[in-house]
């Protein structure tokens, strides 16, 4: 029995820095496509305008930043939590200084239709690692059981209120974002399936993401 938990917390650290590294990747497709982001990274590019910083380390800011609204709404960090405010950003940031930005529709529309695939993937692997949640999924589903709101809701208002902020702050709104918005529920639903891990037998079964997570990715 111990054997076989050491092999399924090894598998576990694999889909979940494995999964995090490849949301940076995929969220550098979509940068470099150029044809519109998802709300978080459109703020992320917004601010980054404005300040000279990188979307990586804007990125690493705003998840620290995010992680320190989980005090007033006591959540509480996991690994998964910290690690995704660190390992995302790097990922980006190396993944865009090797990714050339691509010119024409033949181009640009199947690298964001990859990067959307791959954050479906990459959803699947770092949520079904169940090693915490990341900054922004806490602080939606912080905000769901203080306020009595639904969880669909609060995500709705807090992504609306983001792109607005990163489309003023002047990052990238396109059909990359509407493409984003339809098809990454039923991707991360998708691989949370195929990448679940099964359960000592010994345990009890829980949502792949844990309690009171909704399965589209808000990081």
């Amino acid at each position: 029995m111990s054997r076989w938990r050491g092999s399924r917390t090894a598998r576990r650290l694999a889909h979940l820095y494995v999964g995090l590294t490849l949301y940076g990747l995929s969220c550098a497709l979509m940068v470099r496509a150029g044809i519109g982001l998802d709300p978080w990274d459109t703020f992320h590019q917004g601010l980054g305008k404005q300040t000279g910083w990188s979307m990586g380390v804007a990125t690493i800011v705003v998840g620290a930043a995010v992680l320190l609204l989980w005090i007033p709404i006591r959540q509480r960090p996991g690994l998964g939590t910290v690690s995704n405010v660190v390992v995302i950003g790097v990922a980006m940031d190396a993944s865009l200084a090797l990714l050339p930005d691509v010119h024409g529709l033949g181009l640009q529309i199947p690298q964001m239709l990859a990067g959307v695939a791959l954050n479906g993937a990459a959803t699947g692997l770092y949520i079904s690692a169940r090693y915490g949640p990341g900054p922004r999924d806490g602080l939606m589903t912080g905000l769901h059981r203080r306020t009595g709101l639904s969880v669909r809701l609060v995500r709705t208002l807090i992504e609306v209120a983001v792109l607005a902020s990163g489309w003023a702050l002047g990052g990238a709104v396109g059909a990359g974002t509407v493409v984003y918005a339809l098809a990454i529920g039923p991707l991360a639903q998708f691989f949370l399936r195929f990448f679940a891990i099964p359960e000592p037998p010994d345990a009890q079964p829980e949502p792949a993401g844990g309690p009171e997570c909704d399965a589209t990715p808000a990081r």
